[in-house]
């Protein structure tokens, strides 16, 4: 069998992925019914997911975050509609903080039916909600070379996006628990690390060989090449809350696309591949402290603070930022990174009320305004 890798004729195109919960307007609770949504939408843009009380939003290929951010507006514009209609509301964080993963329906799906039989009670608990990013590539090679660069950028992206720090009507202490729901699965987390389009052939190759996967949609990793369509698709973001924070975030990782286009021979120089343990471990402090994590930089263990690096970070990128006209994307960007992600403002909200229904309140009423509420 061979890989083969759609080649596009331009790099850095944009698409991306929404998973939002269905909730009872009354209730405020999960309830299987984002078929009504879907079916009322009679949009190609408006799909089903593995669960029955989630609908999911996807973009068409597009240029820029510009074109995003107005595909986005007018699906959720038309969903969020159709759902009051329908006496629903639409939340948009990583979990539903009472919600039990024991009383969701699965979509029925000959695909699903697999899912459910391969992996049983580990997939049956995903009642999680993401955001992936796809960025388009011209060849398989120029795929892995960013994939790489990307690893570096694992826990910055979960710290940035984590809005899910409840899970079954209890606090995790984490930033992020939605990431552990995957974490149990083999064919998930960090992926393996390769340095040529021949060398994740050979890797999927073996996989497929040896019945570890049977096709790549069995790859839940924080990142992976989707060969069929010619992307990096990124996969590590809980959902964030708010229209703002996600195109933000977006364009954020667009800025970051577009700067190592212009610098990726020096940053491999100086920044030869982690060990595949830094990057798991990187990858759990921003689980478990979101953006108030400390992580290793260097080979040689040298440490740095999150918020800093994304300071540093958000310097670099500010000539890119300009140049794609993104600024009044991502000035959301710092205003998380000091005031508080979805997590956190989620805690502030039960540690005032000790009511999870009103947290739940809370993330509908910042997902109907499209901003984070700080205050």
């Amino acid at each position: 069998m061979k890989l083969t890798f759609k080649e596009n004729t331009k790099s850095l195109t944009l698409g991306a992925e929404l998973e939002f919960q269905v909730l009872d307007k009354s209730t405020l609770q999960l309830t299987p019914r984002a078929k009504e949504i879907i079916d009322a939408s009679n949009s190609s843009k408006i799909i089903n997911e593995f669960f029955q009380s989630t609908v999911e939003v996807i973009t068409g290929v597009c240029g820029n975050v510009d074109e995003v951010d107005q595909d986005f507006v007018t699906s959720v514009h038309g969903i969020k509609d159709t759902a009051h209609a329908l006496g629903l509301l639409l939340a948009s964080t990583g979990t539903h903080p009472q919600a039990d993963y024991r009383e969701r329906l699965v979509t029925d799906s000959q695909r699903y039916k697999e899912l459910v039989d391969r992996n049983q009670w580990m997939v049956l608990r995903r009642a999680v909600y993401g955001m992936h990013i796809h960025l388009g590539m011209k060849t398989g090679d120029e795929c892995i070379a960013y994939n790489n660069f990307f690893l570096h950028f694992v826990p910055h992206l979960i710290a940035l996006s984590a809005s899910s720090p409840f899970w079954q009507k209890y606090d995790t202490g984490l930033a992020a628990c939605r990431l552990t729901m995957y974490e149990s699965m083999p064919t998930a987390g960090i992926p393996y690390i390769v340095n040529s389009w021949e060398s994740f052939q050979k890797l999927i190759k073996f996989l497929m060989r040896s019945d570890s996967i049977r096709s790549m949609k069995d790859l839940w990793w924080d990142i992976r090449p989707s060969p069929a369509i010619g992307t990096l698709e990124l996969r590590m973001f809980d959902v964030p809350a708010t229209h703002r924070e996600a195109i933000g975030i977006i364009a954020w990782v667009h800025a970051l696309a577009h700067w190592f286009k212009d610098h990726h021979e020096e940053w491999s120089k100086a920044n030869p591949a982690l060990k595949h343990w830094i990057y798991r471990e990187n990858k759990w402090r921003a689980i478990r402290h979101g953006l108030h994590a400390s992580i290793i930089v260097t080979r040689n263990g040298r440490t740095l603070d999150l918020r800093q690096d994304l300071e540093n970070w958000m310097e670099k990128l500010d000539p890119y930022i300009k140049s794609l006209s993104y600024e009044k994307y991502t000035e959301i960007i710092p205003q998380i990174i000091f005031k508080g992600n979805s997590s956190e403002r989620q805690r502030k909200v039960f540690m005032a009320t000790h009511d999870l229904h009103e947290v739940v309140r809370f993330n509908v009423k910042e997902f109907e305004r499209g901003a984070p509420i700080w205050d």
